[in-house]
C-alpha cells in the first residue's frame, strides 16, 4: 500500500466516525485536524469506499494526463501554424526548424524533431564536408559577371583557374547559391521533318549571315550584322548602325576577305538587303556561292541562329544602350569575350579562337575533324 492510499483509508475512517454520530469537533480534536480540513475531505470523499477512492483517484490521474496531452496537441498546432510559411522539404530547413523549436517554444529536442518527421540523430549530426566558402565566393563572383552561364560553362572557367571539382559537387553549390538561370520566354520548334544540313570541314568553308534588331534607349532602333564561321564557330563581324543596306552589307564582306580570305559559301535568309544588287553584283565579283535558305525555316540557318540567341541573351537583354557609340562598344566587346573566352560546349569547351587554333591532327586526335 502506498502512502497515498495509506492517506486516503484514514481519510474515510474519520469520515465514518463522523457518520457514526461523533461530532466534528471532538473528531477535530481528537485527530489534530482543523474544521476546514475535515469539511473539506468531506466534500471529496463522503460517502466513499476505499476501493471508490482508488477508482477516483485513478480517474483523476487518468485525466490529468488527457489535460496535458490536449495542451501539448494545441501547442503542436500553434507551432505548426507559425512555420507555414516555411518549407520543410530538405533536411537543413528541418533542422533549421527544430533548432527554433527548441530554443523560441521550449520544446525538447525528441518532441521538435516528431513534428516534422525527422529521427534525433539526423538533427544532432554534424557535416564533414570541408569548408567551400572560398569556392562559393569564386563561383557567385563568376555567376555575377557572367550572368547568362549555367553550372556547365561555370565549371570550365573554373578549371580554367586550376580549381578541379566534380561536376555533382558543383551542380549542388550551384542549387544551393541560387544561380539558376532563369529561361527568358520560348521558341518556336520547326515542325515536320529536317533534312540534315551537310558540316563544313574547315575553315571558310561557310560563313553565315543574318540580322538582329534592338532599342537604344532613346527610342531609336538599331540593327547588328552578325557573320559567323560555321566550322570554327568564330563571331567574324557584329556591325551595329540604324541601317546596313545591301552596299554596307558587301562592304563589311570585303573587309573581312581582307583579313581572313574568302569563303566558298555564304548562307543567309532571303531578306532584302540580302538579295539586293548589290549582294548580287557582290557574288558575282567575287565568286562565291551564295545560299539562301527556303523562306520560314530559320533552322537551315541554325549556326548564325545559335549564335543569335546567346547574342541577344548574354548582351542585348543585359545592357541599356545609351547611344550608338555605346551600343557599338559593348558589342564588339562581347565579341571579343565570345571568341576568346566565352566555352563553347559544342567544341568540347574550348573557345572559337582555341578551336581554330587547332591543327588538323590535334582535331583528328579529339575527335572534332570528321
Amino acid at each position: 500500500m502506498t502512502e497515498i492510499d495509506r492517506i486516503q483509508k484514514q481519510i474515510i475512517g474519520i469520515l465514518k466516525e463522523h457518520q457514526a454520530g461523533i461530532g466534528v469537533a471532538d473528531l477535530c480534536r481528537k485527530h489534530g485536524i482543523s474544521d476546514a480540513t475535515f469539511y473539506t475531505w468531506r466534500s471529496k470523499y463522503a460517502g466513499m469506499e476505499v476501493s471508490e477512492a482508488k477508482r477516483l483517484k485513478a480517474l483523476e490521474e487518468e485525466n490529468a494526463k488527457l489535460k496535458k496531452l490536449l495542451a501539448e496537441s494545441m501547442l503542436d498546432v500553434s507551432t505548426l501554424r507559425e512555420a507555414l510559411g516555411k518549407k520543410l522539404l530538405t533536411p537543413s530547413s528541418r533542422r533549421q526548424f527544430v533548432t527554433w523549436a527548441i530554443t523560441e517554444k521550449g520544446y525538447s529536442q525528441r518532441r521538435a524533431c516528431g513534428l516534422v518527421g525527422m529521427e534525433p540523430k539526423t538533427y544532432r549530426y554534424a557535416s564533414k564536408r570541408p569548408d567551400d566558402g572560398a569556392l562559393r565566393e569564386r563561383l557567385k563572383g563568376l555567376a555575377r559577371e557572367r550572368r547568362r552561364f549555367g553550372y556547365r560553362r561555370l565549371l570550365i572557367l573554373l578549371r580554367r583557374d586550376g580549381i578541379e571539382l566534380n561536376h555533382k559537387k558543383l551542380f549542388r553549390l550551384y542549387k544551393e547559391e541560387r544561380l539558376t538561370v532563369r529561361r527568358r520566354g520560348g521558341r518556336k520548334r520547326a515542325l515536320g521533318t529536317r533534312a540534315p544540313m551537310a558540316l563544313p570541314q574547315g575553315p571558310n568553308q561557310r560563313w553565315s549571315l543574318d540580322f538582329v534588331s534592338d532599342v537604344l534607349a532613346d527610342g531609336r532602333r538599331f540593327r547588328v550584322l552578325v557573320v559567323v564561321d560555321d566550322f570554327t564557330r568564330e563571331c567574324l563581324a557584329l556591325v551595329a548602325d540604324t541601317s546596313l543596306s545591301g552596299r554596307r552589307v558587301a562592304r563589311e564582306l570585303d573587309r573581312l576577305i581582307e583579313v581572313r580570305g574568302k569563303p566558298l559559301m555564304v548562307v543567309s535568309d532571303n531578306g532584302t538587303e540580302l538579295t539586293s544588287h548589290a549582294i548580287l553584283r557582290w557574288q558575282q565579283d567575287h565568286g562565291v556561292e551564295w545560299h539562301y535558305i527556303a523562306p520560314g525555316k530559320p533552322i537551315q540557318n541554325a549556326f548564325v541562329e545559335s549564335l543569335n540567341g546567346r547574342f541577344r541573351d548574354e548582351c542585348l537583354n543585359e545592357h541599356l544602350f545609351q547611344g550608338l557609340s555605346a551600343a557599338r562598344r559593348i558589342v564588339e566587346a562581347w565579341r571579343l569575350d565570345y571568341n576568346d573566352e566565352r566555352p563553347h560546349t559544342s567544341l568540347g569547351g574550348l573557345t572559337p579562337n582555341e578551336f581554330a587554333a587547332r591543327s588538323k591532327t590535334d582535331q583528328n586526335q579529339n575527335g572534332f575533324w570528321l
